[in-house]
């Protein structure tokens, strides 16, 4: 007996909702965004403690943002500096002096700076997961873990998760105030080494009643949903890669590039689409120049 559903007055075979939907839980992408569920159910399953997972999501927060953060502030620091230095000296020159802050906002808290931090994690953090997970899975010990009646996805993927996500909120707004902050401070220590040969005169007034007049709501809404967005994918997709390993020493490494490979990758998709939310913004901004 054949069972039918419908969708708005439409009547389908049920069997076409199912083929789509084993079809698409036998691709790559729909096992990562079903195992993304299964972590977030997981958080409200029986037999829970919740001080257990309080302290391992802490555990993967400090790993992940706190012992990154002297690199991420480096690198904050060299592209603030770069991209003050830059504007600075570029920008008058074209008769785009008052996009300062503008420019300041779109480099460092809309764009690279999501960006960068995506890709610090993914090669740190999501690298060391992917290895962790598949020497697990190699020594059996996710299927120990299952016989002593613990759910891996609850024990292993889900602090890695959400520890992920608060880390890469964290990390976005230090690394867009490393950027600001150090850079200006990096800007005048070159000026003053520097002397007469850089003609460049900028003060913290300036900088930062710029940036706060250039920065719009939907920046703080980026700022937000950008690091939620890329630490999803690059967490879910490195526990994928780690659980999913084959019995093979060897398999381990690959698999390790491949979750770098593809977090970098997805980040990338993913930025684009949620940049074309303001793309419009971006086209009035340069008609007014035009």
């Amino acid at each position: 007996m054949k069972f039918y559903r419908s969708l708005d007055g439409l009547t389908l075979p049920g069997s076409i909702f199912d083929r789509l939907g084993r079809h698409f839980l036998s691709t790559v992408f729909g096992k990562q965004v079903l195992l993304f569920f299964q972590a977030v159910v997981s958080l409200f399953s029986e037999n829970r403690d919740f001080k257990t997972d309080f302290r391992n999501i802490l555990r993967q927060v400090f790993f992940t943002g706190v012992e990154v953060f002297p690199v991420l502030f480096i690198v904050a620091t060299l592209i603030g500096t770069v991209t003050i230095v830059e504007a600075l000296t570029v920008m008058p020159k074209v008769g785009f002096s008052d996009s300062f802050g503008s420019l300041m906002v779109i480099v460092l808290v809309r764009e690279l700076g999501p960006i960068l931090t995506a890709f610090l994690v993914a090669g740190r953090s999501g690298s060391a997961l992917t290895t962790m997970l598949g020497t697990m899975s190699i020594n059996s010990e996710v299927d120990a873990l299952s016989t002593m009646g613990v759910n891996p996805i609850r024990y292993l993927v889900m602090p890695a998760l959400f520890g992920g996500i608060l880390a890469m909120w964290i990390m976005n707004i230090m690394f867009s105030v490393s950027g600001i902050g150090a850079g200006f401070l990096a800007t005048k220590a070159l000026i003053a080494v520097a002397g007469s040969s850089i003609n460049v005169h900028i003060s913290w007034h300036y900088l930062s009643t710029a940036i706060l007049h250039a920065l719009t709501f939907t920046d703080f809404v980026m700022t937000m949903l950008k690091p939620f967005v890329f630490a999803i994918i690059i967490f879910v997709n490195a526990c994928y890669q780690g659980l999913n390993i084959r019995r093979d020493i060897r398999q381990v490494p690959k698999a390790t590039s491949r979750s770098v490979i593809y977090s970098f990758l997805f980040v990338i998709v993913s930025d684009v689409l949620l940049s074309s939310f303001y793309i419009f913004d971006y086209l009035n901004q340069v008609a007014k120049f035009i």
